[in-house]
């Protein structure tokens, strides 16, 4: 009975993180929708988050399916940087199924590496698509064009826009690691980083609107109501 629990709490894990991949679009436009209200001085309350979703069947299928798709491609792009070197990350294991951390850490390099340039790809196809799909009501496959052309003719301050947030993170691992030197735990250091990463991820999704303005402009339907026209 314990093994078959702790089985299922492995694929419920594996679920969630799949099925939070696919929603990352619909998270991504909700939040964008949010802070285009607090650009515009209104208040932002509760009942308001999911209202860019209410009564629009065709904005949420077009997330749904980009979501999928994303999914897709991170799985794909995984795949391509992680089976090249499966022999090496085996080598990793011993007879007794024990990993060896070092041998580990320098065997996920070249795989890390791999898909960090493979995610830059797939991250241009999907940037601007949500608010495109959204907000301007263009098909999937036009908006994941335009989003990789618009990143494209903006790559260098793109460039400077990730490099600085891959710092900012890298920074925290940075105190993570400070701490579990000073004697405390994994566990309870991870606990104590937990406050900065949400505040982070939460800058992070805000900065997506500013982002997007500077790019297309505030062009966007103005109207809420589901009878915006097309763009």
């Amino acid at each position: 009975m314990t093994a078959l629990l702790i089985n299922l709490s492995y694929i419920l894990m594996i679920i969630g993180q799949a099925v939070l991949i696919v929603i990352t679009p619909m998270l991504t436009f909700i939040t964008l929708s949010a802070c285009r209200r607090i650009a515009r001085n209104e208040q932002m309350v509760l009942g308001l988050w999911l209202e860019p979703l209410r009564g629009r069947r065709d904005i949420r299928s077009g997330l749904l399916k980009l979501g999928l798709l994303y999914f897709v491609c991170c799985l794909v792009a995984g795949l391509i940087a992680t089976l090249p070197y499966t022999a090496n990350l085996a080598a990793t294991i011993d007879a007794d199924g024990q990993i060896d951390p070092e041998r580990f850490a320098s065997a996920i390099q070249a795989p890390m590496i791999t898909f960090g340039i493979l995610y830059i790809l797939v991250s241009a196809l999907f940037w601007h698509a949500p608010a495109l799909i959204g907000w301007h009501r263009i098909k999937m496959v036009q908006a994941m064009f335009y989003s990789m052309v618009a990143c494209w003719r903006n790559k260098w301050p793109f460039l400077a826009y990730g490099a600085t947030w891959a710092a900012l993170f890298m920074g925290l691992q940075i105190i993570g690691t400070f701490l579990m030197n000073a004697g405390l735990s994994a566990a309870t250091a991870q606990i104590m980083l937990t406050p900065l990463n949400l505040i982070m991820a939460a800058v992070l999704y805000c900065s997506f609107y500013p982002v997007y303005t500077q790019v297309f402009g505030a062009n966007y339907p103005t109207d809420e109501s589901p009878e915006a026209p097309a763009h």
